[in-house]
């Protein structure tokens, strides 16, 4: 099994050892080449000849194993799968390139020896670039021997004749196809020409008829030329007498008007001269006063300027001035201040003296003293060096305590700024308490209402309790006199229950049996009208037996009874419903 999956002339720089590069066109086919063997192996077929020369032929055949080491050897990273495929994109971009003057992808075939007789040959592929050749690819072929070469060559011959008995088919099967439409359009071109020389006759009968006619007609429109010739000069010599006429009023006509206008006109020009005087003026007014204009735009923005400047001037000076109010304010209190010291130190002044005057009468005296004294100082030194050990551990103390003290000033303001957020919060929470405490109020007067609300709807339960028991008396007595009826009439009439035979034993109903629906506001229309529940009458006296008509009828303010006894049913299989009346 043989998969061809090249087969195209490529541009191919040949190169041998004697003879210098030249190009020339080599066909190359590559086949997959499948073997029936339970191996199952795949070998690559590259055959290079040329279409000129029959003789010239190399052939490689590259397996799995050979492809193992020119892998090893050129450094390739595909596998053996992948390697057609990547080989044919080589050559593809080789023939993309081969029309340019410097292609960038090169085919070189090139030998060691000085023929391409029997020595074998390198196929490579070659990337030009600005700094040197890279050969991607290099695969060494061998010459076919004679033997090969006759195969190809038997190859060739039976592609040929397979090519040749081809095209005589496709010549064949041409010339049927032509002969059947050329035979058919002989056929049609006979029958046209027939048809042709059947118009021509026609034809020629047609135009000699067609021009007899015409000379006829001809012979006849002249004489009516002729006369409607005379008959349009006339017309022609009377239409240009009133033309004439009409001409020589218009013109008489134009020219007073003519006269008219040039008068006209010449005022006109009048004005026009001196309205163009009056223009120029206005321009010569116009210039001036735009370049006064301009003038005064310049002067405006100079002055915006000058404005500007004197604003941020004006500010600097108001922060300047408002510096040094505050400056002499300072200035003031400090003045003050020093005002306060010198009459403080005036006073301390006038004291001093006073004390100097004292001391001077005190220093004979105290001189006295003071021999008493240096014996004593002598004494008092030595223990004044140990009161000095004492004033320094005293000043030590002090520090210490000054920076306690600091301390104490710094919790205190953290604790005066603890304070501040504390009165803060209480007075929000004071504020939401108040707020919950309207709130509460709402409540309960909300809860008040409600409470009136309930009583209101207890007494009316109550009410409504008290009702029901009415009612339900009177669907006792009801019951009782409907069985009776029943019983009499033994469910003769329309509208007749069926009472159980509990009923007729005992003749009360139980109270499970009646049934309230005090719910619905709107009730079902009852299927038995009040007339038919008042119809059955006592036979012996004639009168209706049971409750009164008002009872039967259908009130807003009425409850709805809904199935008066579980065995009680009508003719039609529905529930029967009562109304009666409420009393409050």
């Amino acid at each position: 099994m043989t998969e061809l999956l090249l087969n195209k002339r490529l541009q191919v720089f040949v190169k041998n050892r004697d003879t210098d590069e030249r190009r020339s066109f080599i066909r190359i086919s590559i086949e997959l080449q499948l073997s029936s063997n339970p191996i199952h192996r795949k070998d690559l077929v590259v055959r290079l000849t040329d279409d000129t020369d029959l003789y010239f032929l190399y052939n490689l055949v590259i397996s799995e194993e050979d492809f193992q080491s020119l892998k090893v050897q050129q450094g390739l990273l595909i596998d053996f799968t992948s390697f057609p495929q990547k080989f044919i994109d080589l050559l593809e971009q080789c023939i993309s390139e081969q029309d340019k003057e410097n292609p960038r992808f090169l085919l070189q075939l090139t030998s060691a020896s000085s023929a391409f007789d029997h020595s074998p040959s390198n196929l490579n592929i070659v990337e030009t670039n600005a700094f040197k050749h890279l050969t991607h690819l290099s695969l060494k072929l061998l010459p076919g021997s004679d033997t090969d070469i006759k195969k190809y060559l038997a190859i060739c011959l039976s592609t040929v004749k397979e090519e040749k008995q081809q095209l005589e088919q496709k010549l064949r099967k041409t010339e049927d196809d032509l002969t059947r439409p050329l035979n058919y359009a002989q056929q049609t071109l006979s029958e046209k020409s027939r048809e042709l020389d059947k118009l021509r006759s026609e034809w020629t009968s047609q135009t000699t008829s067609l021009s007899s006619r015409h000379i006829q007609d001809l012979s006849a429109e002249r004489e009516q030329a002729l006369e409607t010739q005379a008959r349009l000069q006339q017309q022609n010599e009377q239409l240009r007498q009133e033309l004439e006429s009409s001409h020589h009023r218009s013109t008489q006509q134009l020219q007073t008007k003519v006269s008219e206008l040039d008068t006209a006109n010449r005022e006109l020009n009048d004005k026009k001269y001196k309205s163009d005087s009056i223009i120029r003026d206005l321009k010569a007014k116009l210039a001036s006063l735009e370049e006064e204009c301009q003038r005064s735009k310049q002067q405006v923005l100079s002055l915006r300027r000058e404005n500007s400047t004197l604003d941020t001037e004006c500010h600097e000076k108001e922060r300047l001035l408002n510096q040094l109010q505050t400056r002499v304010a300072v200035l003031e209190q400090e003045i003050k201040d020093k005002e306060q010291l010198v009459l403080r130190t005036r006073e301390v002044l006038e004291a001093t003296q006073q004390q100097k005057n004292s001391v001077e009468g005190n220093v004979e005296s105290k001189q006295v003293q003071i021999g008493k004294l240096e014996a004593t100082v002598k004494s008092l030194s030595e223990e004044l060096i140990k009161a000095n050990g004492i004033i320094k551990k005293l000043q030590g103390d002090l520090k210490a305590l000054v920076g306690k003290i600091k301390l104490k000033n710094t919790v205190t303001v953290s604790q005066e700024k603890i304070l501040q957020e504390t009165t803060e919060k209480l007075q929000r929470e004071q504020l939401e308490l108040q707020d919950a405490q309207q709130r509460l109020r709402q409540k309960e007067e909300e809860v008040t209402k409600l409470k009136e609300q309930l009583d209101a709807t207890v007494q009316k339960l109550d009410e409504s309790r008290e009702v029901l028991k009415t009612n339900e008396n009177v669907i006792t007595w009801l019951n009782k006199q409907l069985n009776e009826n029943q019983f009499s009439e033994k469910q003769e009439t329309l509208g007749v229950f069926e009472t159980p035979a509990a009923g007729l034993r005992t003749g009360s109903v139980p109270h499970s049996m009646v049934q309230f629906n005090p719910m619905s506001a709107k009730p079902p229309a009852a299927d038995v009208s009040p007339s038919s529940l008042s119809q059955p009458s006592n036979k012996e006296n004639g009168e209706p037996i049971g409750l009164d008509s008002k009872y039967f009828e259908r009130r807003d303010d009425s409850i709805p009874l809904r199935g008066l006894l579980p065995s009680m049913h009508l003719n039609r299989g529905k529930t029967q419903t009562l109304f009666f009346p409420i009393y409050s």
